[in-house]
């Protein structure tokens, strides 16, 4: 039996209007991410594919109540932008996009917004905004909740230490990333290089780390959207200043 389709981008217009309109879909999550070098070894879709990824598979478990959007390929990569092939947005421009996103869905009838990250670099620009973006929702669509995380941040650092040999979490294309990378995506890791590297730590990691990380990301999203969903998660009380 095929998985579900939980992509919007797969799906056609009345595909998702009939989900929408039978009380499906009622939560979306975001992913935004990057395209930007990472290090010699590792694609530059790295941010992007891995946090589609773990996305995906919590919404296919959560089926059919999660839809998973990708508005951008790009993120906020201007500290990168000295190693060729990296692409990067402006944060003004790029956080107007997001913010557009998050409206469409929540006109559509979704309720539930998780802005899920997999690039370090988005991370202030929007926790700069997320409140702005809050009081419009609530003035718009009130009952909506908004909320924002990068999946590394949902895995306890004790986990992660368990099974990791260095403690830079998640690092820059070092163990974690690069283990996720064998376990996901082993064709965008190129491991001959890696020995002549400078940096050692990426020879850490193995496919083998790499699925318990994955798996522990997904099951922690999952219970996430759960609470979100289910209002064990809710949006902060929002005050106006005097």
């Amino acid at each position: 039996m095929p998985d579900p389709e939980v992509m919007l981008a797969k799906m056609t217009r009345r595909e998702f209007r009939e989900a929408i309109e039978a009380g499906k879909f009622t939560t979306a999550l975001i992913c935004v991410a990057s395209s930007e070098q990472h290090s010699e070894h590792l694609a530059m879709e790295h941010d992007l594919a891995s946090v589609v990824y773990i996305a995906r598979e919590a919404a296919r478990r959560l089926y059919p109540r999660v839809v998973v959007v990708v508005p951008m390929a790009v993120g906020i990569s201007e500290h990168h932008m000295h190693h060729k092939g990296t692409l990067s947005a402006r944060p003004g421009g790029w956080l107007a996009v997001l913010s557009d996103v998050v409206e469409s869905v929540v006109r559509h009838g979704v309720r539930n917004v998780l802005i899920f990250n997999g690039h370090g670099g988005n991370s202030l620009p929007i926790m700069g905004v997320l409140d702005q973006m809050r009081y419009y929702l609530k003035a718009s669509a009130p009952g909506v909740n908004l909320q924002f995380c990068s999946y590394w941040d949902l895995l306890s650092r004790e986990f992660l230490l368990e099974h990791m040999e260095t403690d830079i979490i998640p690092g820059h294309a070092k163990e974690f990333e690069t283990a996720i990378g064998l376990a996901l995506f082993p064709e965008n890791v190129r491991r001959e290089v890696m020995a002549g590297m400078e940096d050692k730590d990426p020879l850490l990691a193995t496919a083998e780390k790499g699925k318990l990380f994955v798996a522990e990301a997904v099951r922690q999203t999952v219970d996430y959207l759960e609470k979100m969903m289910d209002g064990r998660i809710r949006m902060p009380e929002l005050k106006y200043f005097p």
